[in-house]
């Protein structure tokens, strides 16, 4: 599969997400300005983690007029695959791609640790029998608090749109049992009701080395491909 990964101004984890679907997974992947009208030949879109335009106005409110956008949307209008983590997260709820919205963190602090997510059974690849039960990610971010009315935290159970909740884990007194930021439900990660788009806060593309605080990223970013996969096979 061909990522494009989109680079706002202020992107800082653009080159951590190039690195992990092209040197770790081995699918190729590239970087696509937010000025450029097109998405190639991209097969995925990636839309990462950063401060796009120094989160002015609120985060990812001026990225989602970006030229680029349109296109994506018109990607995802079409079926393709769509991921946005921690301000990609943030840009797609801004542009209407996903429901709901991120504000400040509940604490008023910009939390930067690994936590502790539960998979939900989130359609055929976002699953606790490819995924586990749970992961060990990082996050990094100040406006995190994924927000929605109840109609629409509703919606989400009810369509099983939800991909992970913070969960606790490790011993008592450890921070990554916490949920980080005050977000309804626990809430990490959502996808749209079609299947096509997902967000999460946490960063799977910073753990996917042994250096790095785990390896979970790994199987978060398969999941990501297989339904891109799916998604190619659907439109042959």
């Amino acid at each position: 599969m061909k990522a494009a990964v989109i680079q706002f101004p202020g992107s800082n984890c653009d080159r951590d997400a190039v690195h992990a679907f092209d040197d770790v997974l081995g699918h190729p992947a590239r970087l696509v300005w937010h000025k450029e009208t097109s998405l190639g030949d991209a097969e995925l879109v990636v839309l990462p983690g950063g401060f796009s335009f120094g989160d002015y106005l609120r985060c990812g409110a001026i990225a989602r007029f970006s030229p680029i956008m349109a296109a994506v949307s018109e990607f995802a209008r079409r079926g393709g695959v769509v991921i946005g983590i921690c301000n990609g997260f943030q840009i797609l709820c801004e542009a209407g791609l996903l429901p709901g919205a991120l504000i400040r963190n509940e604490c008023l602090e910009f939390r930067c640790r690994t936590v502790v997510l539960r998979v939900e059974d989130a359609g055929p690849c976002f699953n606790r029998g490819d995924l586990g039960d749970t992961l060990r990610i990082p996050v990094a971010h100040g406006e995190g608090n994924y927000r929605i009315d109840g109609d629409g935290l509703a919606a989400l159970r009810r369509n099983g749109q939800i991909l992970f909740r913070y969960a606790s884990g490790g011993s008592a007194g450890d921070p990554a049992r916490e949920n980080p930021n005050g977000s309804i439900d626990d809430i990490a990660g959502i996808r749209n009701e079609q299947g096509n788009i997902f967000g999460m806060m946490p960063h799977p593309e910073r753990a996917v080395e042994s250096f790095h605080p785990s390896r979970d990223g790994i199987p978060v970013l398969k999941a990501v491909l297989r339904t891109a996969q799916d998604a190619a096979r659907v439109k042959v």
